[in-house]
C-alpha cells in the first residue's frame, strides 16, 4: 500500500478564503471529514491547516489513499483529545474480491496468484459463512506487510519497497461483527460486500487476505469506507472538498464528553483547576469507579467550557491536560 505517498493538492482559492474567514486561528475543536479516494490523511490535514488558519491540526487514525470515509481531525488544543479517540472501535464497509491475491492485500498491489474461474464458481455460500465465522470474535491477525507498522524504527512498507521480506508478528484483534451484505460474480471473481465492526489496529486488508486463503482461492480488498469511529459517524461528516471549518467544528467540551466521563464544576472549582490547584469532589463522584482508572474525566465549567481533563485520586481531582480558555471559547462560538 502506498501509504507513504504525499501529493500536493491545492484547495480552491475562493473556497479556502471564504472558509478561513469564518474561523479564528485559535478556534479549537474536532472536525468530522469524509476523505475522498486518492487523498492521503496528510493531504486532508494540510488542506485543513490552510482552511483553519493554523498548523496545529492532527488526525485520529490514518486512512489509506484508496480508502474513503470518516477521518477525525483535531484543531489547536483539541489535538490533545485525539489520544482518546484513536483507540476507539471502528466500522467499515468493504469489498473483498475472492479469486485473486496481491502483494499488498488490496487492489493497489501486484497480483501474485489467481484461482481458476471454475474454483471460484464452486464456492458455496455456506463455505463463505464458515470462513467469515472463523474470522469473527477475538482472533489473532497478522498485519499486511505493506503497512505503517514500524520494524526497528522503519516503516514496514518502506522495508518492503527496499526489497526486504517483511513478516510482521500476529497480534490480537476483536472483530465484533463481520457481515456479508451481498455477493456478485465479476469477470471470474466473486466480489463480497461486507460490513465490519472491529477494534483499533485491525487490518481489513488482512481479513480479505485470510478469508480468501481459507477458501483456497486467494482474496484481496478492492474498496474500503470507514463509517464510524466510536460514537462519531460518517453521516455527520463533511466532504473534504466542501469543508466549512467554522460550521463543522465540534467544541472541545462536546467532543470530550462523547468519549470520556464528565465532571461538572462550580465556578470556583473551574478557577482553581485553571490555576493548577487540586479540587475536592463529592464522595458520590469518587465512588463512581472513575477514581484510579486510566481514562480521565472531562471537567466542564458552568458555562459549558472544557477546563481540562482530570484524574481522580480519592476525593481529589487534578488536571492532567489543560485547555486554554481562549481556544475553547473560540471553538464553542463557531
Amino acid at each position: 500500500m502506498s501509504a507513504d505517498i504525499e501529493r500536493e493538492t491545492e484547495p480552491n482559492d475562493e473556497t479556502s478564503s471564504r472558509n478561513s474567514a469564518r474561523v479564528h486561528s485559535t478556534a479549537s475543536g474536532l472536525l468530522l471529514v469524509d476523505k475522498p479516494q486518492g487523498w492521503t490523511s496528510h493531504d486532508a490535514v494540510a488542506r485543513t491547516r490552510r482552511l483553519a488558519g493554523t498548523r496545529k491540526v492532527g488526525h485520529a487514525g490514518t486512512l489509506d489513499p484508496m480508502a474513503t470515509g470518516l477521518l477525525i481531525l483535531g484543531i489547536n488544543s483539541s489535538t490533545r483529545l485525539l489520544t482518546f479517540i484513536v483507540g476507539l472501535d471502528k466500522e467499515y464497509l468493504a469489498t473483498i474480491r475472492l479469486g485473486s491475491a496481491t502483494t499488498t492485500d488490496d487492489a493497489e498491489g501486484e497480483e501474485v496468484s489467481r484461482a481458476p474461474e471454475a474454483s471460484v464458481a464452486l464456492i458455496e455460500p455456506a463455505a463463505i459463512a464458515a470462513g467469515i465465522g472463523q474470522l469473527t470474535g477475538y482472533i489473532s491477525q497478522q498485519p499486511s506487510a505493506v503497512s505503517a507498522i514500524k520494524v526497528d524504527g522503519k516503516r514496514a512498507y518502506a522495508r518492503v519497497r527496499d526489497g526486504e521480506d517483511v513478516q510482521l508478528p500476529a497480534r490480537p484483534v476483536t472483530i465484533a461483527a463481520f457481515e456479508l451484505l451481498s455477493s456478485t460474480p465479476v469477470d471470474g471473481f466473486l466480489d463480497l460486500e461486507v460490513r465490519v465492526e472491529c477494534s483499533s489496529g485491525t487490518y481489513i486488508r488482512a481479513l480479505a487476505r485470510d478469508l480468501g486463503a481459507g477458501l483456497g482461492v486467494g482474496g484481496h480488498l478492492t474498496a474500503l469506507r470507514r463509517t464510524r469511529i466510536g460514537p462519531f459517524r460518517i453521516e455527520n461528516a463533511q466532504p473534504l472538498a466542501e469543508l466549512d471549518v467554522a460550521a463543522a467544528l465540534i467544541s472541545p467540551a462536546d467532543a470530550a464528553t462523547r468519549v470520556l466521563g464528565r465532571l461538572d464544576l462550580t465556578e470556583q472549582q473551574a478557577i482553581d483547576l485553571g490555576h493548577g490547584k487540586r479540587i475536592e469532589v463529592t464522595t458520590e463522584i469518587a465512588d463512581t469507579g472513575a477514581a484510579g482508572t486510566a481514562a480521565p474525566l472531562a471537567a466542564i465549567a458552568p458555562g459549558g467550557r472544557l477546563v481540562g481533563l482530570v484524574e481522580l485520586r480519592g476525593t481529589q481531582a487534578r488536571t492532567v491536560i489543560n485547555f486554554p480558555p481562549d481556544e475553547a471559547a473560540a471553538g464553542e462560538s463557531s
